[in-house]
């Protein structure tokens, strides 16, 4: 425990601070996956915003959020021009 006074105001902003930007992070990762399971391209955008906002307070990194987007944008455009997967194992290929 802090010594200081004002250390434990500092302490306290920090934890409630944590606690926001947690929450925060879990609703973005739950937003990409949703994006990308629904390959969308309105829920793309609402996703890109979220990183945006995300990013302008400081609740992430700036370069993140446009890691994420640029992974997101990726995933959609490969489930769109990926035909569907067969249900054949590696046992069925000639050798």
């Amino acid at each position: 425990m802090p010594n200081i006074k004002a250390a434990e105001k500092w302490a306290e902003q920090s934890d409630k601070r944590s606690e926001r930007n947690k929450s925060a992070k879990s609703r973005l990762k739950t937003l990409f996956k949703s994006a990308v399971e629904s390959a969308g391209a309105d829920s793309a955008a609402q996703v890109e915003s979220a990183y945006d906002k995300a990013a302008g307070k400081g609740i992430i990194h700036r370069n993140k959020a446009a890691r994420k987007k640029g992974r997101l944008a990726k995933a959609l455009t490969r489930s769109s021009a990926a035909p569907p997967k067969s249900a054949k194992g590696r046992g069925a290929r000639k050798k």
